[in-house]
């Protein structure tokens, strides 16, 4: 066990893992009240929200999709992901949980490439015709990278937020939990809150009853191979918007 990972472990909860709901390319969203985020989900807002599965991203994925396969391992690690979504009058509420055996996190600044190493990601694509969207990565230190991203289909650029102050920031909190003596795997959690004030340039932004956004959500962990996991699955790239699933807003 390396120092760092013994360290989180000690100070951070364990959170006990379960399946979720199974992707059907369409996730309705509750409202809440806005609330306190803790990093492992504890606030009884979450409890109206369902569990969603991420899945690992490998060639058997892929063929039973009639999709390219070249360069992916046939199998690796198996873990569990899932995550949860919420919207208040001020933003979007992402919660993931993510079970694990080796942290892979070496990065210690934001707005660093932490989709080198053990990561989850939000895509949002409150536009559903357009060619932006928004994406928000965090690493299990809390490390986060924030993007706007324009993607014609042949060229993807992408802009760190400008004036990312106030209202305009992200929260965000991890845990880290302690490995169970049996399995050798841990859990890790990261809760993050979206504000619309950084995305309000969208259209459909802030959502009402009825709004729909595409979006994806997605992991990637490094224990070995770099393992690729998202709740729609995407062809070569998590850069797929026509592959994203379906928030329709309650």
């Amino acid at each position: 066990m390396s120092k760092q990972y013994f360290l989180a472990a000690v100070i951070c909860c364990v959170v006990n893992i379960s399946f979720g709901q199974p992707n059907t390319g369409l996730l309705k969203v509750k409202m809440t009240e806005d609330f306190a985020i803790t990093g492992d989900g504890t606030s009884a807002n979450w409890n109206g929200a369902d569990w969603n599965v991420i899945t690992q991203r490998d060639k058997t994925t892929l063929q039973q999709n009639n999709w390219n396969t070249e360069g992916l391992p046939e199998h690796d690690i198996q873990y569990q992901t899932q995550f949860k979504v919420l919207y208040s009058a001020k933003g979007i509420y992402c919660l993931f949980r993510a079970e694990d055996s080796l942290l892979t996190v070496t990065n210690k600044a934001d707005n660093t490439p932490l989709y080198n190493e053990d990561v989850v990601e939000v895509f949002l694509k409150p536009d559903g015709d357009g060619n932006d969207y928004f994406e928000y990565e965090l690493s299990p230190w809390n490390f986060e990278l924030p993007l706007m991203i324009q993607n014609n289909g042949k060229d993807i650029n992408t802009w760190l937020p400008y004036m990312y102050v106030g209202g305009r920031r992200t929260t965000h909190l991890v845990r880290v939990g302690g490995k169970d003596a049996k399995t050798n795997r841990f859990t890790w959690t990261a809760e993050i809150f979206i504000p619309y004030e950084l995305i309000a340039t969208f259209n459909n932004v802030p959502p009402q009853k009825g709004t729909q956004w595409r979006a994806n959500f997605y992991r990637i962990d490094y224990d070995r191979n770099p393992v690729y996991s998202s709740w729609s699955l995407t062809r070569r790239s998590y850069h797929d918007p026509e592959k994203f699933g379906t928030l329709v807003f309650e």
